[in-house]
């Protein structure tokens, strides 16, 4: 089959959906990959379509996607890339070319070394011997957590003492979430500072319903919690973010404010919600969730790779 390359453009969103979605029905057994998040993918503000992305044809077919991206400013990197299972030797050259353009953009942040992450499923269509032969080697594991709702079975919880809750429709609240998110998440793996701008652009937040969108207050803290919900995705609820400040954390808040968001998709007819967890969170997320009724549904191992500049 004769094979040919070239950027994608955002006009493509429909069709790299298409592929993903056929790559999620083999890895996941069904498709859950949304148009509006592969169009926000496209207009990342940190990517250069023309240098930075990548469709595979082969004979006039899609059958591979590759996008390198990254927001450090400095050393790390991460890619997206997906490949019809038959067609191997296509992931081998997508690699090619997006290890030599993460070196050229690490080069011209002027780090000495990109160290790139790749997450893929834990049975990915991707072979695996091909990357590890190219040095990559998994670091992290993340579960995709959901949890059946209905409004008759998921009441609104009750708060623990002390603790007040509201949802960030006010504008003021918007950053108060952002600066909530960073805080409860600044020793999170992997974790990168972003303005409130890069934020908000990586939500896609003109989609973000911002009820949906809740603080805790814990009387004689203040503002300790931060939920981010979003029910913009076909497959479930999803919920984003969960974090609890140190100082309050062992209060119930995480589960409580866990418990709310079920409560809140249930409330607008969503049947499951569903989160990512870092399984080796030191926090004790994944037996939060776990001790909430939530159950895996497929994990993603983190691949990553560190190549010199």
């Amino acid at each position: 089959m004769a094979l040919t390359l070239r950027p994608a453009t955002p006009g493509d969103a429909a069709a790299i959906t298409d592929l993903v979605n056929a790559v999620d029905l083999i890895e996941i057994g069904r498709p859950e990959t949304d148009l509006h998040t592969m169009e926000a993918d496209l207009e990342h503000p940190e990517t250069d379509l023309a240098k930075d992305s990548w469709l595979a044809y082969a004979d006039g077919v899609l059958v591979g996607y590759g996008l390198v991206w990254g927001d450090s400013g400095a050393e790390r990197i991460d890619m997206d890339h997906y490949v019809l299972p038959d067609r191997q030797d296509v992931a081998v050259r997508l690699l090619d070319l997006m290890e030599a353009r993460t070196v050229e953009r690490v080069r011209a942040n002027g780090a000495a070394r990109a160290v790139v992450h790749l997450h893929l499923n834990t049975e990915p269509t991707l072979d695996t011997a091909l990357i590890e032969k190219r040095g990559w080697r998994p670091v992290r594991r993340y579960q995709v957590m959901v949890r059946d709702v209905s409004p008759r079975a998921t009441p609104a919880p009750t708060p623990p003492s002390g603790v007040t809750l509201r949802d960030c429709t006010a504008e003021a609240d918007h950053r108060r979430a952002h600066e909530l998110c960073e805080l409860t998440f600044a020793a999170h793996f992997d974790h990168r500072p972003r303005t409130y701008e890069q934020w908000s652009h990586d939500l896609d937040a003109g989609r973000l319903d911002w009820s949906l969108i809740r603080i805790a207050s814990v009387e004689g803290l203040g503002d300790a919690g931060v939920m981010l919900g979003r029910d913009d995705r076909e497959a479930m609820g999803w919920i984003n973010n969960v974090g609890v400040v140190e100082e309050a954390r062992g209060r119930g808040i995480g589960g409580f404010l866990l418990r709310d968001a079920f409560a809140a998709f249930a409330a607008r007819g969503r049947e499951s919600v569903g989160l990512g967890v870092d399984t080796a969170n030191e926090t004790g997320a994944l037996r939060l969730y776990e001790n909430n009724g939530m159950r895996t549904h497929f994990a993603v191992n983190t691949w990553e790779v560190v190549l010199p500049v």
